[in-house]
């Protein structure tokens, strides 16, 4: 006879104690509560977007890029501790950190081309990197509109019509031919002044360059020329650009671009500055050749990645801040934000409430001390 028994009616303590295990509440001390913006206080998007902060998932690593770019504004040199030898004089307050923007080109060819120009007009970053077609894209625009279109528009039908998709944009063809008609002739002067004047062009004093004969205030590469920010594109012959440089170089050959020149300016920007930090939209060249240049300081001190790309592929346009932490591309005492989100959606909001919001306009001996001649 079984003399085991079981209380059907009571509990078992294996599962009170697996449900109910207890939690230490002094492994969440100093940590803010989830929280969201109350709307019944109305309608304030300062106040909403620093709840973003403690809703939770990429809202939070939005509010925490806030925070990040509000760090690189507004650093000083003059809250820095003296070094031995060091005079504390007036340009040390003035002496700020240099700011790396890269974006990829279909940033251009969309509406966040408007808010970059916002930011270069006003002298608010310091160096670009963008690609070959977020070059072309701005110059173009200032030649002929874009259109909305939609992401299944059937690509067949497209190319019947002579209409380019981007997304859910559409580029005429005749944007294209437009574009021709205006930078041959001044691929025929590059030509002549390399010739006649020994001018060494580089893919920074190309863009330099058309920045400004395009002399369009839409432009964000006519406000580069003006105040005198250096743009760097490493693959500048892979776009439409270089479309038109193989087409040139049969009509009249010699034109020659030296990448090397440019790859020492740029390193050179991130090793004379006293801090230094990146905000990055998408992958790929400019988002490694920002975070190269930064290696030979030992790392940028403050950095935004914003990007859809995921790590798992071992790409380094999906790769983590800490991943460029590893190769002394972003200081090892940095606190870097990356936001996994498509930019033409966060990127207003950052600007809205870091350079829109604390904006002031820097004196001259400011802007100065961060500037590199593009033509040293």
């Amino acid at each position: 006879m079984n003399t085991n028994t079981t209380d059907t009616t009571a509990t078992p303590e294996l599962a009170k104690e697996s449900v109910f295990f207890q939690s230490n509440h002094e492994d969440l001390k100093n940590r803010p509560t989830v929280r969201g913006y109350d709307f019944n206080e109305g309608v304030d998007f300062s106040k909403l977007f620093e709840t973003y902060k403690t809703i939770g998932y990429q809202a939070s690593a939005v509010g925490q890029a806030i925070d990040e770019i509000n760090r690189m504004i507004s650093w000083r040199l003059v809250d820095e501790p003296l070094k031995e030898g060091e005079d504390d004089d007036e340009e040390r307050k003035v002496t700020r950190c240099k700011i790396f923007l890269g974006y990829t080109s279909n940033l251009v060819s969309s509406g966040v081309r408007e808010i970059i120009r916002y930011l270069v007009q006003h002298s608010m970053v310091d160096v670009i990197v963008s690609t070959a077609g977020g070059v072309e894209e701005d110059f173009i625009k200032c030649l002929a509109p874009t259109y909305m279109g939609d992401f299944h528009l059937e690509g067949e039908k497209l190319r019947r019509k002579g209409l380019n998709r981007i997304g859910n944009l559409l580029v005429p063809n005749d944007n294209y031919c437009k574009f021709e008609d205006w930078i041959m002739p001044i691929l025929d002067q590059m030509v002549e002044e390399q010739k006649t004047k020994g001018t060494v062009w580089t893919p920074s004093r190309v863009i330099n360059r058309l920045g400004k004969e395009i002399n369009h205030e839409d432009s964000i590469y006519y406000w580069a020329w003006k105040n005198d920010i250096p743009v760097y594109s490493p693959a500048l012959t892979d776009g439409s650009i270089g479309d038109m440089m193989y087409f040139h170089s049969y009509n009249t050959p010699g034109l020659v671009l030296d990448i090397i020149s440019d790859i020492r300016a740029i390193n050179n920007h991130a090793v004379y500055s006293k801090k230094s930090g990146m905000i990055i939209l998408g992958g790929g060249v400019i988002k490694h050749h920002i975070c190269n240049a930064n290696l030979f300081r030992n790392g940028a001190d403050y950095s935004v990645f914003v990007n859809t790309g995921n790590e798992f592929d071992g790409s380094d346009s999906g790769a983590r801040p800490d991943e460029a932490v590893s190769w002394g591309k972003i200081k090892l005492d940095a606190k870097p934000v990356k936001v996994y989100a498509e930019a033409s959606i966060v990127f207003p909001i950052l600007v809205a409430e870091t350079f829109a919001k604390t904006f002031k306009k820097k004196s001259p001996e400011e802007l100065k001390l961060n500037k590199r001649s593009i033509f040293d």
